[in-house]
């Protein structure tokens, strides 16, 4: 059996400007990386922004497992279907952070047959973007840490410095570090910390800017310290924004590629979702809905994290819609969340079947609390049976989801038409009223609980001492009505990966809340959740090569 990296090596890829013609863009449009690759400009962004919107179309999943539940793989397999039937069709998709490449997945442009290429550029650097950003991010820091070293006009208290460096790799010794060591002239010593770069805020103000104006003023209001009378300093302040904007000019664009049947997929921006708030660019989705009739997105990990912050955030503040959500299951997740060993998942096993859609059942019912029609989708294994497959259908059927089975990872677009067919037949028979879970005028507590009782499903909130005080600031200084980012663990509707399929009777624990005003929303870290991750004890990057000829192997 061929792997994901040799299926996308042998593909036959079009020049990406062929691929720009379906959507109507002409080669003037482009900023080309090479014969595949390529950043739409400024000038076409604005010369299609009055046209009207196409569908816009939500790939979400349940918990994730070891199991494997493959939510990019049947966005693009949705994509490439829908081309299959003559619909105008892109993919609106995130870039994948180095990190997890080299640390647990080792690749993040879909499977088998259903990928986005050429997949060893986006998952390796692709167009900079990440780059821009970590640098964008060091910037700031050295300009903080300078504005201190020479006088220190401003009065920042080194104790209250809230900006934290990054880097786009798992690493965890940089967790917590002290810089400044050394003599009078290495700067002021002081604890310090670094996080992966898809959880920076840099990256959640490039993904939330609609413009290079929007751009800027969001990296003006970013809180990167307090002075020693508790008075925010902003980026703005300390002279950071526009050499930060000008590191990001290029990065703000967003990027074309191709899927393996040629659909037409724009990738940009790539914040996580247990961390950050998960979806790819503002600027990446408005484009692809003028530039198309149907729009698949995806937001990050479970519904409980990626879809919610996709609708609570993102629509929010983009002022968009979502018109359907596919939720991703698969038989072998349903059964892990069942308890089965890894080991046993590809035996039939209806008990544990049963078991374990409590946690496909609460992801239903979220989804439709956002009055979003829903269509659930099994990714087909080789393994299930008939009896699991018409167990689950039945099952979406009596909670008034529509159900296709998909088979895109070994079939491709061809594997996807049933799933295309419900989608469309869904957005034809059922209409969005979409609203988000919670108002703007709620307090960040308010907030806070309403997104863990009624998304996790928790029985309780406790709010650590310190995050109270941090709550209480933040309302006091202006913050209170933007809407909360929830750092959580993915594995679980709770904040223990431990609990699977649909626990009760939980507390979700808050250790520590802080403000992203820069992206317009306050970040609540929950139970011990990082934001800067580790490498497991075997990463992927010891399998992970490159041949005398240049080729590179082991990524997937």
């Amino acid at each position: 059996m061929k792997t994901d990296i040799e299926i996308a090596q042998e593909a036959e890829l079009y020049p990406i400007t062929e691929v720009a013609k379906s959507l109507g863009i002409t080669e003037d449009d482009l900023e080309l990386y090479g014969k595949y690759k390529a950043k739409i400009s400024d000038e076409c962004l604005k010369r299609i922004q009055n046209r009207k919107n196409g569908k816009l179309i939500l790939v979400t999943a349940i918990n994730p497992t070891p199991a494997g539940e493959g939510k990019t793989t049947i966005s693009v397999g949705l994509g490439q279907a829908l081309g299959r039937l003559g619909k105008k069709a892109v993919i609106a998709l995130r870039e994948p952070s180095l990190g997890p490449c080299f640390g647990i997945k080792g690749g993040a442009a879909g499977g088998g047959m259903a990928q986005v290429v050429p997949m060893e550029d986006l998952n390796l650097h692709f167009t900079g973007d990440f780059h821009a950003v970590t640098s964008a991010n060091n910037l700031c820091a050295a300009l903080l840490d300078n504005h201190i070293q020479q006088g220190n006009e401003l009065g920042i208290d080194t104790r209250q410095i809230v900006w934290k460096r990054c880097l786009d790799m798992n690493d965890r010794v940089l967790r917590n570090i002290v810089v400044g060591m050394g003599n009078k002239m290495d700067g002021v010593v002081r604890e310090d910390h670094f996080v992966i770069t898809v959880a920076s805020e840099i990256m959640a103000v490039l993904c939330l800017a609609e413009d290079m104006e929007d751009l800027k003023r969001r990296l003006d209001r970013m809180v990167v310290a307090y002075t020693w009378k508790g008075e925010p300093v902003t980026a703005g302040q300390i002279q950071a924004t526009g050499a930060m904007a000008a590191l990001l000019k290029d990065a703000m664009k967003p990027n074309l590629i191709q899927t393996l049947e040629h659909t037409p997929a724009i990738v940009h921006g790539g914040p996580f979702a247990n961390i950050a708030h998960g979806c790819n660019s503002v600027r990446a989705t408005k484009a692809a809905l003028k530039l198309a009739d149907y729009v698949v997105t995806e937001a990050g990990f479970g519904a409980d994290l990626g879809a919610e912050k996709f609708f609570d955030i993102k629509c929010r503040q983009a002022e968009i819609s979502p018109d359907a959500v596919v939720l991703v299951a698969t038989i072998r997740a349903l059964k892990y969340n069942g308890r089965v060993a890894a080991a046993d998942l590809s035996k039939e096993n209806l008990a544990a079947l049963k078991d374990g859609i409590s946690n496909l059942e609460k992801h239903i019912e979220n989804l439709q609390k956002y009055g979003v029609p829903v269509v659930v989708t099994l990714n087909a294994f080789v393994t299930d049976t008939e009896a699991e497959i018409g167990f689950v259908e039945e099952f979406c059927r009596e909670r008034n989801c529509d159900f296709a089975l998909a088979k895109v990872w070994e079939q491709g677009g061809v594997g996807g038409i049933s799933l295309a067919e419900t989608v469309l037949h869904t957005l034809e028979s059922k209409e969005s009223h979409f609203a988000p879970i919670y108002k703007n005028e709620l307090s960040v507590r308010d907030k806070i609980i309403c997104v863990a009782k009624e998304i996790y499903g928790a029985a309780d909130v406790v709010f650590a001492p310190a995050a109270m005080r941090q709550i209480e600031r933040l309302e006091e200084l202006g913050y209170g009505e933007l809407p909360v980012c929830m750092a959580k663990n993915q594995y679980s509707l709770s904040d223990n990966p431990d609990l699977l399929g649909r626990p009760t009777d939980f507390t979700v624990n808050i250790r520590e809340v802080y403000v992203s005003a820069g992206a317009g929303f306050v970040v609540v870290l929950t139970g011990t959740i990082m934001t800067m991750p580790g490498l497991p004890k075997n990463p992927a990057a010891y399998k992970i090569d490159v041949t005398n000829e240049g080729v590179i192997t082991g990524l997937f």
